[in-house]
Formats: C-alpha cells, structure tokens, sequence
C-alpha cells in the first residue's frame, strides 16, 4: 500500500494566530498550529492524492472565518479537494440561508455538527435539528456524524426521519476500546450499517484505545466488526491527523490500518484507502 496513492477522507488544520479552539487547551499535545506542510511532512513515504478537510471546532461565531480560510487553502493546492464545514443545524429552517452559500463552491461536501459532545442522549433528534439534516439532503450535502455509542439510539430515529440525507460515522462510532467494550456498539453499529446505504470512516480507533499503551490486537475486533457490517465497500479511511497525534504518528496508523486490512484483495484495499472517498465525496 505504501507505493500506492491514497485519499484521506479526515484531516484537521487549524492556525491559532487566525482562529480560536477552546478545547485544544484541554489537550496540550496538540495545542499549536498545524499547516498543510505539516501534514505533508506526517505523510511523508505515502502518496496521498487527495485530502478532505473536516471542519475543526473553532468557536461556532467563527465558523465562516474558518471556511474562508480552508478554501484559500484549497485554492493554492488542489489536493485539498473536499471540505466538510460546521453549520448551526440546531438552528433547524433558519440554516437554508447557510447551506446555499456553500452552494457556490463545490468543494464543499457535506456538513459537521458534533453529537459527541453533547450529554443529552436526544440532541439529534430535536425538532430543529432533524428539520436541518432534513434540508442537508435538499442541498446535495450529507452529514458527518460524530457521536459517542450511548448516541446510537437517537443517531438510527435521526436516520429513519432524513431518508433523502446520506450519512458517513465518523471513527467508527469511537466505541471504549481502552475497555475493550464491544456491546452495546457492536449490534447499534450493524443497526446502523443495515439503516442504509452509509458509510463508515475507518479512523481515530487509536484515540479510542490507551493512548499510550494501544497495540494493533486492541484495534482487531473492532476492526473485525466494522468490517462485517460495512464492508469493503462502504468503509473510508482517514487519518484523523492531528487529532490522532495524541495517539499515533500519522505514519504509525497508516501503517496499523493497512495490516489489519492486509487480508483484503487489493481492489478492496484500493477501496477503503481511495476509491471510496472519491466517490462518496465525489472528489
């Protein structure tokens, strides 16, 4: 795999002289700005043909600020080809206005709002927020869902009420992996899987596990379930970079994810390392 081009479907940057990221202060590690030729310098040994940006939580009234950027970004280099920004979803009808300005650069794939966050099990299916992913599908957008497993339950209510919105999980529903819980994410993971015809990211396992301690056994039944509910054919990796640094170099997980998909034909590798990115996002 490493002489082969890949896509990265989940990259992050941010600039702290341009932005500000309250929760970066909560993780010291990775507290400083990171550049496009910082990515290419963690990449380094892997030809990575196209990147996706996902949107990296600076302060909400920033949001704009941060789309700006990405897109003089991506206008100096090509490779950054998607870009999945945030929108105030929670706002419901009152986001159209929002979601047709991104209309004007097709760059822009889809939307992120975290669900992880938030303690209340019911967020995502809130009136007003149903009624805006109901309106990402009207745009041609889909909606990046980043949740915790104790989010399931409403993420599949969220799924039955959006039937025009197509969805990717981020990182795998990021079950406990440091306490090797499989259950009950193994059967919401499958119940998502069979909801439609989404997508699963293969990333961000290794934030998952013990930062410090993880070994590629910790990641294999995980990896294992993923791929009996998704498949092949409806798995994208990304590198979560630099998110993931707090566990991982981006070579380490590259590297890691590879292995464990080592027994796949190659077209199945070529599959979840490139050609599903590029057509899910429709690079």
């Amino acid at each position: 795999m490493e002489n082969l081009s890949v896509v990265d479907a989940h990259i992050h940057l941010w600039d702290l002289q341009k932005l500000n990221y309250p929760w970066l202060m909560n993780f010291p590690k990775i507290n400083r700005s990171f550049s496009l030729s910082d990515y290419y310098e963690a990449s380094c040994g892997v030809h990575v043909e196209k990147m996706v940006f996902v949107q990296a939580e600076c302060k909400p009234s920033q949001f704009m600020d941060e789309i700006k950027w990405v897109q003089a970004l991506a206008d100096e280099d090509k490779k950054l080809s998607g870009i999945v920004p945030w929108a105030p979803l929670h706002t419901g009808s009152v986001v159209a206005k929002t979601l047709e300005a991104f209309k004007k650069d097709k760059r822009i794939k889809g939307v992120r709002q975290l669900i992880e966050p938030e303690r209340d099990i019911n967020f995502c299916i809130q009136p007003k927020f149903v009624e805006a992913v109901q309106l990402l599908g009207d745009y041609g957008l889909h909606f990046e869902l980043t949740i915790g497993p104790k989010h399931f339950p409403a993420v599949l209510k969220l799924v039955e009420k959006c039937p025009d919105t197509r969805f990717i999980l981020d990182h795998i529903g990021n079950p406990n992996i440091q306490e090797k819980q499989m259950e009950p994410w193994k059967s919401h993971l499958n119940s998502f899987a069979n909801s439609g015809p989404h997508y699963c990211k293969f990333s961000n396992l290794v934030c998952n596990a013990d930062l410090e301690n993880w070994n590629i056994e910790d990641l294999r039944p995980y990896t294992e379930a993923v791929m009996d509910a998704f498949g092949p054919e409806r798995l994208i990796w990304g590198s979560d970079w630099p998110h993931a640094l707090r566990a991982s170099s981006w070579s380490k997980w590259f590297k890691t994810a590879t292995t464990l998909t080592n027994g796949l034909s190659q077209e199945n590798h070529l599959a979840i390392f490139k050609n599903n990115a590029i057509h899910f996002y429709n690079l």
